[in-house]
């Protein structure tokens, strides 16, 4: 029963509801419940994840057992859709099956939909009778009856799955036979549970369904169990409905899990597929996309070609190599040929229309101009997806063959990059021989990967259901506390990444911690999200007092030690509260902590109530009792960081420490005289932050709720001689106390790029950071979203965010701010105290 669960991907169907991660891989939510055991799972990628957590008292434990059962209800019915969209077309084809041209026979149409009917009628019952018991929840509320009775009709399964393998070969031979079938199948139309449809790729795909659902079903009773105290009544019902379970998957595991990674090569060997990626390939310096399968003894280098109308996927191999032969080039082995980099200027334009093709798409949706505005829209967007896939990912992951012949893939991450090595690495200690295949071999191979394959679509939102998930946008905030389990002495420091737009983006850094086998960092990050699902964790060792070592595929000198990673779902994170966990890898666990704001709140500017400090308090009055024209705030940020932060790597990108910022944020509202001593001695993305933070809770922005929309319009103009005249004058109208501010933070942010080489921080990049903090409306200007899903991907809001930021890079990309340059000198360096 092991290999089923380690076969188990997340499908569409899983129900993401986190605080912990629980045997079904599903992260359960809800109350801010802890458990008092180390629960394992595996992850979308493959690796495992091991979460620790405290004892739970009975009372929330029994609280608990509702929000496991809401989870499950909300995985039946998007299950029932998919049966539905099954059991559509199949009376429609028996229909015409007794006509004189019938699409399919009768024997044909039993064949492919076989106990289909059955299976929908069993889970239509137990999530009728399931639905009352939970809307009418209380602790004493019964449901093993239930999942008894469920557990006792598993034998339609049984037959389901006898029949599966000749169902998928009888549709496949139908659809090719049959033009208007394949159409019929490639078209099927799946309920989201939003009341609208979706499309999905097959019957073929939607025909795996009860195969993958039936490996879950004892997953949902050990999460029930888990949650239910001995004493329930539900107990000894839930014990007898998973022995049922179990003896059920062990007597067909041998049968699911081959028959979906598996294909027999010459010798009655077994060679299995481990995983499979869409990845970048750099070949003669372009960018072409391929999808890679890692088996048991070889990795495989496919191209997907274009689907001819009523034919399946079909893939052209490039290269292959046995993992006997395969080695990891370094920069000294290969060719040190430049990776070519796309500016951020590019990626961003990307991002734009891909925000404002989607913003189309929503508003077509909700007007009668029919579907075929929505497919031409979706078309584009699929474009500009692709091209985004393709362009973001900057970072070398190099292989070689035996005769040092390298190849190169792009990817975003180092957290992927280390992934692939170490399972290449681990199944390497197998691969003894070398071999070489037969054209006819390969041609096999490659026709095998359709069936294969685990990853069944290119991972763009153009691919994704209606009812999935598309990401938190706002702030998380992310105390990274200790880390136990190093058996040596190590100088060790974590790095956070999460997911924008599709690909991986380093965020933050703890400091180095040295010398020590239990780091104790205690140090709080806040985290910019645009569209995030997953929070990545890597541990590296620091290396650069160590001899030298090898860079592989110029990655850092820096090792990595350990890596894991975490859903980040809206369910548990809308709580407002600080969500403890702890992620164990490699036999190390890292205690973490985290709490999320969406944008529509924590963008909330928030004036103060205490008019005597410096944050959230207008700057003419602040100037004003100063007696000053650029706050002191101000001056004193950009003379530190000009002092010691110029060629700091991704100044005012990485997050500084977030007790850090507050503490000088408390400093300076209290007017304290040592603010500047405090300065010296802290990290400078400490300070950076600080400034951020300044800017960021100012009751009104430093462009002026009055102005900003004419700022807003004035970007948009075509001509360029408009929108110089437009914006100039816009920008001298501001009050003196904003302008004098923004051509100081203008000037410094200037000296900052101009570091570019070192600091890694553009123009554009800077414009980033800054000018949403700058320009983003106070809250009476701002309309904040309301709806039934606030944490979800607006991209209304997101157009508006990339406006503000080509205002700031406008003014950035100027030669010069043509004020008068005596009155310019004298606003700026004035000595009024």
């Amino acid at each position: 029963m092991t290999d089923v669960f380690k076969t188990i991907s997340y499908g569409s169907d899983h129900i993401c509801l986190p605080q912990v991660v629980g045997s079904s891989g599903w992260l359960e939510c809800g109350a801010p419940a802890e458990f008092n055991q180390n629960v394992s799972v595996q992850t979308p990628q493959g690796s495992a994840l091991l979460l620790t957590c405290v004892e739970l008292d009975q009372e929330k434990g029994l609280e608990m057992r509702k929000w496991v059962l809401s989870g499950i209800l909300a995985s039946e019915e998007t299950y029932l859709s998919h049966l539905e969209a099954l059991l559509i077309p199949m009376k429609p084809l028996r229909a015409v099956a007794t006509t004189s041209q019938p699409m399919l026979t009768i024997p044909e149409i039993e064949t492919i939909f076989f106990k289909v009917p059955e299976l929908h009628e069993i889970h239509k019952d137990f999530y009728d009778a399931l639905l009352p018991r939970v809307q009418d929840w209380s602790n004493h509320q019964c449901v093993g009856d239930l999942f008894q009775k469920l557990a006792s009709q598993l034998g339609v399964y049984r037959a389901f799955v006898d029949n599966y393998k000749v169902a998928v070969e009888t549709a496949d031979k139908c659809c090719q036979a049959n033009a208007q079938f394949a159409q019929i199948s490639e078209n099927l139309k799946v309920k989201s549970t939003k009341d609208s449809y979706h499309f999905f790729p097959s019957s073929t795909a939607l025909l795996y369904k009860p195969v993958d659902r039936v490996t879950r079903s004892t997953l949902v009773l050990h999460d029930l169990l888990k949650h239910t105290p001995s004493s329930h009544p539900d107990y000894p019902l839930l014990q007898d409905a998973l022995r049922i379970s179990q003896n059920f998957l062990s007597s067909i595991n041998e049968e699911i899990t081959p028959r979906r990674q598996s294909m027999t090569i010459k010798k009655g060997e077994n060679r299995q597929l481990l995983r499979d990626r869409f990845m970048v390939e750099l070949v003669e310096g372009s960018r072409k996309l391929r999808h890679v399968f890692l088996f048991t003894d070889l990795l495989l280098c496919t191209k997907l070609k274009k689907q001819a109308a009523g034919k399946g996927q079909h893939y052209d191999c490039k290269w292959y190599i046995p993992l006997a032969d395969l080695t990891f080039q370094t920069i000294e082995d290969s060719e040190s040929s430049p990776i070519p980099l796309v500016q951020d200027e590019e990626i961003d334009a990307m991002k734009i229309k891909i925000s404002q093709i989607r913003n189309d798409i929503q508003r077509e949706k909700r007007t009668t101009k029919g579907p075929k505005v929505i497919e031409r829209l979706k078309k584009k967007l699929s474009e500009q997806e692709s091209l985004l896939l393709l362009m973001s990912p900057n970072m070398a992951f190099k292989v070689a063959n035996r005769n040092g012949k390298g190849f190169t893939f792009l990817i975003s991450s180092d957290y992927e990059r280390a992934e692939w090595r170490e399972i290449i690495r681990e199944q390497q200690k197998k691969c003894f021989k070398s071999f070489s295949l037969t054209s006819l071999e390969l041609q096999m191979l490659t026709n095998s990967c359709v069936k294969l394959q685990t990853v069944h679509t290119i991972p763009m939102s153009i691919n994704k259901e209606d009812d999935e998930s598309s990401g938190l946008c706002g702030f998380l905030d992310v105390i990274v506390h200790s880390a136990t389990g190093l058996k040596h002495s190590l100088n060790l420091y974590c790095s956070l990444e999460v997911d924008s737009f599709g690909y991986f983006v380093n965020k933050a850094k703890t400091r180095v911690y040295r010398d020590s086998t239990e780091p104790s960092w205690n140090e709080e990050f806040e985290i910019e999200l645009e569209g995030s699902q997953t929070l990545r964790l890597l541990c590296y060792e620091k290396c650069c007092s160590k001899p030298k070592q090898s860079k592989e595929d110029g990655e850092v000198t820096d090792k990595i030690i350990a890596k894991g990673q975490i859903k980040l779902d809206p369910q548990t994170l809308q709580n407002k509260d600080w969500q403890r966990t702890v992620i164990a890898m490699n036999g190390i666990e890292v205690k973490l902590s985290m709490k999320f704001n969406s944008r529509e709140f924590s963008l909330k500017r928030m004036p103060s109530r205490k008019q005597s400090g410096v944050f959230g308090v207008k700057i003419n009055a602040v100037t004003k009792r100063e007696r000053s024209k650029v706050p002191l705030i101000v001056r004193q940020c950009v003379e530190e960081i000009e002092r010691r932060g110029m060629d700091e790597v991704g100044i005012y990108r990485v997050s500084g420490v977030a007790t850090d910022i507050q503490a000088l944020k408390a400093a300076f509202d209290s007017n304290n005289k040592d603010v500047s001593v405090m300065m010296r001695e802290m990290d400078v993305n400490a300070i950076a932050g600080t400034l951020k933070l300044y800017f960021r809770e100012l009751p009104e922005p430093l462009f002026t709720d009055e102005l900003y929309p004419n700022f807003a319009g004035g970007i948009a103009l075509s001509d360029s001689v408009a929108k110089e005249s437009c914006m100039l004058n816009l920008l001298l109208s501001l009050p003196e106390p904003n302008l004098v501010t923004f051509l100081f933070l203008l000037d410094h942010l200037k000296r900052v790029a101009e570091n570019e080489c070192i600091n890694k921080m553009s123009l554009h990049n800077l414009a980033t950071v800054f000018g949403p903090t700058l320009l983003r409306p106070s809250e009476k200007d701002t309309k904040i979203s309301t709806s039934s899903q606030p944490l979800s991907m607006n991209d209304s809001w997101s157009l508006e965010v990339m406006a503000q930021v080509q205002v700031l890079l406008y003014f950035l990309q100027l030669e010069s701010i043509p004020t008068p340059d005596s009155k310019r000198q004298s606003l700026l360096f004035s000595t009024e105290v």
